[in-house]
């Protein structure tokens, strides 16, 4: 297990997106216009290529990601029609979380 001098105390998530071609203003402005759930204490948007972009979220703890994720489906139910399926096995999102374990800032 990795860990850091400081204790554990906050999650991360991770979701990458393909937008579709035409569709990044409207997916752009509907991330602006989300509000975060509660527990979440920051929020990021990442362009990382042509139409591809990575959501990163800071979390109180691995309970607060859970209890947002209802939101958080709700968001992406949103925004699904502007996004291109990345793989049959991910579909539309490509998610990750876990403990931040190191964190400088």
């Amino acid at each position: 297990m990795i860990t850091s001098n400081k204790a554990v105390t906050s999650y991360l998530n991770s979701v990458r997106v393909i937008v579709k071609q035409g569709c990044e203003e409207q997916y752009l402005d509907k991330v602006r216009a989300w509000v975060r759930p509660e527990g979440m204490t920051s929020n990021h948007m990442a362009r990382i290529g042509e139409r591809r972009y990575c959501f990163v979220g800071l979390w109180d703890s691995e309970d607060a990601l859970m209890a947002g994720r209802s939101n958080m489906i709700e968001h992406l139910n949103s925004v699904r029609d502007f996004l291109e399926e990345i793989s049959p096995e991910l579909g539309v999102t490509d998610p990750v979380s876990g403990p931040v374990v190191i964190s400088m800032g």
